[in-house]
C-alpha cells in the first residue's frame, strides 16, 4: 500500500521483462541467427516498452521522494495508491506512443512478403524507413531532457533541504543522487549503436562478441542498480528481506500464536 513500493516493484517489473527479452534474442541470435518479422516485432515491441518505462518510472521516484522531503504533511494527500497507478498508467501509455506510430508506418509500407520473412533482429532491421530512426532520437532527446530536469529540481530541493541536517533528507539526497547516476548508465542506451558501430570497427571479425559485451554494458550493468538504490538501502526492504530468507517469522505477522499462549 506504499506508494514507493510500488514504484518499485514496477521497475523490477520492467526490469525483469527486458533482461528475458535480452536474455532470449541474444541466446537465439546466436542459435539460429535470424528470426521470423512478425515473432521478432512481438520481442522489440515488449523490450523497447520495458527500456522507455525505466527512466520515466526513475524520474516519478525522485518526484516521491522530494514530496516526502520537502512537503511531509501533504505526502500521504498527493501520493495515494490510486494517483501511483494512474501514474504508471501515463508512462505505459508514454510509452505506447512513443512506438506504436513506426509499427503502423511499417504495416502500411512495407510489402507481405517482408513479414514472412526472416531477418537479424534488431530494431534498424524492422522499422527500416530512416524518418522512423529521426523520430526515435527525437522522442529519446525530450523523454531524456524531461527526465533530467526533473531528477535535477528534485535534487537541488532536496539538497536544501537537507541543510537542516535532518537524517532522511540526506538519506533522500543520496538516493536521487543515485537516481542520476543510474539514469546516467541508462543514458547509454542512446549511444548504443554508435558504440558498436565504433568497436566494430576496430574488430571487424568479432561482430557478434561486440554486440553481446556492449549489450551486457549498456543493458544489463544499469539494472544491476536497481536492487541496491531502491532495495538494500531501505531499512523496511532490508528487515522483511532478511526475515523471509532466514525463514524468520515475527510475532506480529500472526497474531493467533499470542492469542493460543494465553491461559
Amino acid at each position: 500500500m506504499n506508494p514507493r513500493y510500488i514504484l518499485y516493484i514496477h521497475l523490477v517489473i520492467n526490469d525483469i521483462i527486458l533482461l528475458t527479452i535480452f536474455t532470449l534474442m541474444h541466446v537465439m541470435s546466436y542459435i539460429v541467427f535470424t528470426l521470423n518479422v512478425c515473432f521478432c516485432i512481438v520481442l522489440l515491441m515488449t523490450a523497447i516498452f520495458s527500456n522507455l518505462n525505466n527512466p520515466l518510472t526513475l524520474a516519478v521516484m525522485a518526484v516521491e521522494c522530494y514530496i516526502a522531503i520537502c512537503f511531509p504533511l501533504r505526502h500521504n494527500q498527493i501520493c495515494t495508491v490510486k494517483k501511483t497507478y494512474i501514474v504508471i498508467g501515463v508512462i505505459w501509455v508514454l510509452s505506447t506512443l512513443s512506438v506504436l506510430p513506426d509499427l503502423f508506418f511499417t504495416l502500411a509500407t512495407e510489402s507481405v512478403e517482408f513479414f514472412h520473412s526472416r531477418v537479424f533482429c534488431l530494431r534498424d532491421n524492422i522499422f527500416r524507413n530512416p524518418s522512423l530512426k529521426e523520430k526515435r532520437d527525437t522522442y529519446n532527446y525530450v523523454f531524456l531532457v524531461i527526465v533530467w530536469l526533473t531528477l535535477f529540481y528534485s535534487y537541488f530541493r532536496i539538497l536544501f533541504a537537507a541543510q537542516a541536517v535532518d537524517t532522511d533528507a540526506k538519506k533522500a539526497r543520496n538516493t536521487v543522487l543515485l537516481h542520476g547516476f543510474q539514469l546516467l548508465l541508462c543514458m547509454l542506451t542512446y549511444v548504443f549503436h554508435l558504440m558498436i558501430n565504433s568497436v566494430t570497427y576496430m574488430f571487424p571479425k568479432e561482430v557478434m562478441a561486440v554486440r553481446f559485451s556492449i549489450s551486457i554494458f549498456v543493458q544489463v550493468l544499469p539494472r544491476l542498480v536497481s536492487p541496491v538504490v531502491y532495495g538494500l538501502r531501505d531499512k523496511t526492504f532490508r528487515k522483511y528481506l532478511k526475515r523471509y530468507l532466514l525463514c524468520r517469522t515475527s510475532t506480529t505477522t500472526h497474531p493467533q500464536r499470542k492469542i493460543l499462549k494465553r491461559p
